[in-house]
């Protein structure tokens, strides 16, 4: 898999962030009585600051040398990213218990992203989760690190995993039948297409998308407001590339900036018709959270 982790820029002088609003949260929560937010996030080096795959095949699989190795195979264009995922999950042979432990051990959670969770749950924003991993694995992670309940508020379009008991096989079950494996445009066509009827125009919803890597832009680009980790490689693109975006360093300033919008919206629209910050492409995921939180598998 590739790093989910970037070196921070350097000669970057044009800052094409999006300008912070200046609204400070009051004590009361107020997004459920505005605009309705939809929010869609990475997982690996988005909630968690590391890689699940990479804790796992440096612990218990081919080993960081080798995976760098395949790294660079995959950057080359030398193989595909699921060629190089199979052969990295296939070098698993650990009961799921075991591997999940140096999980528990190695993984770093964002420092205020259950804050956060809790800021979507008290007020109603669905919060989804997209990923190339293994959806067990994730899984597994928000269980422990959340608890079941409040995990179980968050759906997860991921690819689905075959892992024997004894750990003697890790196999991945791809979303889909090409070189990506998941390949995260496809999903949210499959869902463009699977959506039936459009959101009331009266009062469209805000998407926000969260992520740190290139591999999120199918799915940033669709959103009304994307947040992209300080630092690293969605950041560094969306600079390249002029898309506007708000760097983030915690989950703290993502609900803030959050809290400052849905003000700002009300302020300009009322929190009718089309959001302040519109993004047309955004409109499949209203069609979709119309009928349902997120897209299902």
């Amino acid at each position: 898999m590739p790093s989910a982790l970037t070196p921070p820029l350097e000669g970057v002088n044009e800052d094409l962030s999006v300008p912070r609003t200046s609204y400070e949260p009051t004590q009361t929560p107020t997004a459920s009585k505005k605009r309705k937010v939809i929010c869609f996030s990475d997982f690996d080096g988005t909630i968690f600051m590391q890689d699940t795959g990479h804790i796992l095949f440096d612990s218990h699989g081919c080993g960081s040398e080798q995976r760098a190795v395949l790294d660079e195979q995959l950057k080359s264009g030398e193989r595909s990213f699921r060629d190089v995922s199979e052969e990295m999950w296939s070098s698993l042979h650990v009961p799921f218990e075991d591997g999940f432990a140096v999980m528990e051990k190695k993984l770093e959670i964002d420092p205020d992203f259950r804050e956060f969770h809790k800021f979507c749950l008290a007020n109603d924003i669905p919060f989804n989760v997209i990923s190339a991993g293994l959806k067990p694995v994730l899984r597994a992670v928000l269980d422990k690190f959340l608890g079941e309940e409040d995990s179980s508020h968050i759906e997860i379009v991921a690819n689905d995993a075959k892992i024997a008991p004894d750990g003697s096989e890790w196999k991945p079950i791809w979303r889909h039948d090409t070189e990506l494996g998941h390949d995260k445009a496809r999903s949210i066509t499959e869902y463009r297409e699977s959506a039936k009827s459009a959101a009331s125009t009266d009062e469209l919803p805000l998407i926000v998308f969260i992520g740190d890597g290139v591999s999120d832009l199918p799915a940033a680009r669709e959103a009304d407001v994307l947040f992209a980790r300080k630092g690293l490689r969605l950041e560094e693109y969306c600079v390249e590339h002029k898309i506007p975006y708000i760097g983030f360093d915690t989950f703290a300033d993502v609900q803030k900036e959050i809290e400052g919008i849905v003000d700002e919206d009300v302020k300009k629209t009322g929190g009718k018709g089309k959001p302040a910050r519109f993004n047309p492409r955004a409109n499949f995921w209203r069609r979709v959270s119309s009928t349902q939180a997120v897209p299902r598998a």
